[in-house]
Parts: structure tokens; C-alpha cells; sequence
């Protein structure tokens, strides 16, 4: 069992929006690994962060994801820090991976600036761009298909994806 697509993409890329729009499409189940780890963890991930610190939330991502990745056929949805993990991006190989990429101004103007992302509390302006541009080469190294989000609706989107799939 593998996932049809995999979805990944920065913070305001849309992979939630888009990932669950396209299931539905395709007529397929959507998951989001961000919501296993909060289920398993019991909590949100901003207190994971705050209680047991990034490394363990980064421990927690790595095994839902390699779980999904083995037990789930349909629209699959990481974080935006998920391909950080070398041993992420070696299970993604072989996968359809989707890059929804997006440029500063729209992810600022689609998440505002750190409400609820436990990465962006300092600075976030600041921590956004630097993110963006520390994740891109790593999306753009797991990704098959990337689609630009950039002023394009999120049917829109979806639209283009469902002819690449």
C-alpha cells in the first residue's frame, strides 16, 4: 500500500487546502500527518513544542510519516518541516510527491505571522524567509510534480493537479 500523492510544501502552501480538496476529487482519503501527531501525542503540536521540545516533535513526524507511508493509499499531507529529516526524504523515493510552492508574500498573507506555528514565534517575519529558503532545494529534491500556489485559488490548484495525476 502506497499513497496515490504526497503532499509537501511550506508553511501557507496549502498542502491541508489542497491536499483534502484533491481526495475529494479523486474520490480518495486524505490524512494529515500533522493531525496523527497531535492524536498520538494527545495535544497540540505547538505544546509538543513547548513541552518536549522540537527534536522530540521531529522524533514523533518521522514515525507517523514512515507509518503513512506504509499504511495509507490516498491524499497524504506532511509538515513543512518534514523533509528536514534525510530519513523523510529517503522514504519519499519511489513516491509521488507533490511541491505546492510558494513565495513569502503569499505564505505571510495565507498564515499571517506565527498564529499557532510554533517555528515562527520569534521574529516570524524573519523566520519565514529564512524557512523558505532553507526548505525549497529540499522540497524541490523530493518533489515529481510541483505546482506554483501563487495567486491561484486553491480549486485552481487542485484543478491543475487532477490533470497531472
Amino acid at each position: 500500500m502506497s499513497p496515490r500523492a504526497v503532499v509537501v510544501g511550506a508553511p501557507g502552501a496549502g498542502k491541508t487546502t489542497v491536499g483534502g480538496l484533491l481526495a475529494e476529487r479523486l474520490g480518495l482519503q486524505f490524512r494529515d500527518v500533522d493531525a496523527d501527531i497531535e492524536a498520538s501525542a494527545g495535544k497540540p503540536i505547538p505544546e509538543i513544542f513547548f513541552d518536549e521540545g522540537e527534536e522530540h516533535f521531529r522524533a514523533l513526524e518521522r514515525a507517523a510519516i514512515a507509518t503513512a507511508l506504509e499504511e495509507f493509499d490516498g491524499i497524504l499531507a506532511l509538515g513543512g518541516g518534514a523533509i528536514l529529516a534525510e530519513e523523510t526524504r529517503k522514504r519519499l523515493a519511489g513516491h509521488t510527491v507533490v511541491y505546492l510552492a510558494v513565495d513569502f508574500a503569499d505564505a505571510v498573507s495565507r498564515i499571517g505571522l506565527g498564529a499557532g506555528r510554533p517555528l515562527l514565534a520569534m521574529n516570524p517575519r524573519a523566520t519565514l524567509k529564512h524557512l523558505l529558503d532553507q526548505r525549497r532545494p529540499l522540497y524541490e529534491e523530493v518533489a515529481t510534480v510541483t505546482v506554483p500556489t501563487d495567486g491561484r485559488t486553491p480549486e485552481e490548484i487542485v484543478d491543475d493537479l487532477a490533470a497531472r495525476l
